[in-house]
């Protein structure tokens, strides 16, 4: 019984290889979302505390412009909205990570394998590696951005309850029909510009150095296609990923969060170079650095956790190593 169980899971694999690597993907990713949803919510507070256009659009308040760091800022939630509250929008994360993670893993693969090519001993030069992630993450992003921008929403609720402020949102579902009330369906894109370039400097910090880590170390060291080895390239990836990804984080955060008018249209940012050149000017440069070390503290183990779930469950399942 269980060898004609994984005989039927090994043709089912074969059979539906895209599809089979979106549904291992988007499990893996909802388990590493939940595990440090916590430290997001974190990071997304932190990226918006002391904006310098909320000051001078007159609706900063005056606990929104406290200075707080990121242990503080998590106790200070916890303090006054509750435990519960650090997985406030989780809902809207873990639907935004099936989609995003489904995507950009089954296109990178795809990239990887059929479009740009191994070499003929197998490998996968780092350039390719570089310009296959970023487009995965492009393409995963794109798609995923409305999930993004009610999740970041409903990550700042209890802010606006602390501050007095009526409530935006009152749900998932709300949101969505708040936001095309509002801005039509393109307003569900909102911010999809910052999004897509953070999401493919992530990408090009993630896929590219774990599938570059991981091959890496196969050929040249006496490690083996085991968790060892896939925990140290995880570590490596989210480090370079929460590096090159954190500007376009704060950028994408304060975009989508901003008030709008009935047009939809942002009432302190143009674009995402106006919210850059504003941030730089009004705070600094190290603005574009808000939140990074909860963003690395969260994607080293969102990383890892993601990562050696992905590669067992493919295992498990009869699916090659990625």
């Amino acid at each position: 019984m269980v060898l004609s169980t994984e005989a039927e899971e090994s043709r089912l694999t074969a059979k539906w290889p895209r599809m089979t690597t979106f549904i291992l993907s988007g499990v893996a990713a909802s388990v590493a979302e939940i595990v440090t949803f916590p430290l997001d919510l974190t990071k997304t507070r932190l990226q918006i505390q002391g904006e310098a256009a909320l000051r001078h659009h007159g609706d900063g308040g005056g606990r929104m412009a406290s200075h707080r760091g990121m242990f503080r800022t998590a106790v200070g939630i916890v303090g006054e909205e509750g435990l519960l509250k650090l997985w406030q929008g989780a809902t809207p994360a873990i639907y935004r990570h099936i989609v995003y993670s489904g995507v950009r893993m089954v296109a990178y693969e795809h990239i990887r394998d059929s479009v740009l090519g191994r070499n003929e001993d197998a490998s996968f030069p780092l350039w390719k590696a570089v310009l296959g992630s970023m487009m995965a993450g492009a393409i995963g992003q794109f798609v995923a951005s409305p999930t993004d921008l009610v999740k970041v929403q409903m990550q700042m609720e209890g802010r606006r309850r602390l501050e007095g402020k009526p409530p935006r949102v009152c749900g998932v579902p709300h949101a969505f029909m708040k936001i095309i009330t509002e801005g039509g369906i393109r307003g569900l894109w909102a911010g999809w510009v910052p999004n897509v370039q953070r999401a493919a400097l992530v990408n090009l910090g993630d896929l590219a150095t774990y599938d570059t880590v991981k091959h890496f170390l196969l050929r040249n060291t006496a490690l083996d296609d085991s968790c060892l080895c896939h925990g140290l390239s995880s570590i490596c990836s989210g480090l370079v990923a929460a590096t090159l990804g954190t500007p376009a984080d704060v950028i994408k955060t304060r975009i989508m969060n901003q008030p709008r008018d009935f047009h939809g249209r942002g009432l302190l940012y143009r674009s995402s170079v106006d919210c850059l050149i504003q941030s730089v000017r009004g705070e600094g440069f190290m603005s574009l650095y808000k939140g990074f070390l909860p963003t690395w503290m969260r994607m080293a183990p969102w990383s890892m956790t993601f990562w050696l779930t992905f590669e067992q469950i493919r295992r498990r399942t009869g699916v090659t190593s990625f």
